[in-house]
């Protein structure tokens, strides 16, 4: 998961929104920080006169013209890619320099060379992961948004492939274990939202997909290095050409937001951190005792 994914909270913490318009304000692009742990973080690109953040702000880092914006967007050879782009952007920025050569936070975690994982640990992770991926496809199966039709069937699907991976493990021996906390919590959030909010619940669905195509990748090779003599499980592989699959999803996701307002593609990315946070939780689960 994003990376791939994964730690939460049970009663995850929300974003603050207030929402304050100055009409005789210029509508000037900004970008907002927030300060954590004494270290700032690029939390979304809005609009003058708005207050809508994520966190308290510290102050206003980077201030750009609207025409600064079209020149950088235009630039000879650049082409616009959508709001994935934007979505991606703000992903890395969340991203620690273990987990991403451009990620800019801090680590609160142990590095994944350090961790030093068990089958019962990896199982909990493995099974939390189930639980989440089995969430998001009912839900883009039963689309009770009309956007989400368009995610089923993307080929980035993990459910059947982790209930082989668990199987094998059963074959093994081993007790496949309950959802713990996690999991349940992460899959209960994704049930409510998507219900009420599709802005922030495609942030979630890009972030755990594409996540675990890229740093979930890593999290399992060196756990499998580890305690599974290398031994590649399902949850890793893709049928194809897995970039044509991403490329495709991308291509997906860009029609779906592409008649969003700003306003509601700033929401979206706002929910980013949330994101991270419950995949962290899950991910968590491989290292943590």
């Amino acid at each position: 998961m994003a990376s791939s994914a994964l730690p939460i909270s049970q009663s995850p913490r929300s974003f603050v929104s207030a929402r304050h318009r100055a009409a005789s304000r210029p509508s000037l692009p900004v970008v907002y920080a927030s300060s954590l742990g004494g270290q700032l973080h690029c939390l979304r690109l809005g609009t003058r006169g708005s207050s809508r953040i994520g966190l308290p702000l510290r102050r206003v880092v980077v201030y750009a013209t609207t025409t600064d914006v079209h020149k950088k967007r235009q630039a000879p050879g650049a082409r616009d890619r959508g709001f994935v782009d934007e979505m991606r952007a703000v992903a890395m920025s969340l991203h620690t320099r273990d987990q991403a050569k451009k990620g800019e936070k801090e680590a609160n975690a142990p590095p994944v060379a350090k961790w030093e994982p068990s089958v019962e640990r990896y199982l909990r992770f493995l099974v939390d992961s189930k639980l989440v991926y089995d969430t998001l496809e009912t839900i883009v199966q039963e689309a009770a948004y009309p956007c989400y039709a368009e995610l089923r069937n993307t080929g980035l699907e993990r459910s059947e492939k982790l209930a082989k991976d668990l199987e094998w493990f059963r074959d093994q021996g081993h007790t496949i274990p309950e959802p713990s906390s996690p999991g349940v919590s992460y899959a209960s959030y994704l049930e409510e939202l998507s219900k009420k909010d599709p802005q922030a619940f495609i942030c979630h669905f890009y972030n755990i997909y594409f996540g675990h195509t890229a740093g979930g990748r890593m999290i399992g090779s060196k756990v499998a290095e580890k305690i599974l003599d290398n031994k590649e499980l399902e949850f890793y592989k893709w049928d194809g050409d897995l970039s044509q699959v991403l490329q495709n999803v991308r291509d997906k996701l860009n029609r779906v937001t592409c008649s969003w307002s700003r306003e509601e593609k700033d929401h979206c990315l706002e929910e980013t951190r949330k994101s991270f946070q419950y995949s962290e939780d899950i991910i968590s689960l491989i290292y943590s005792s």
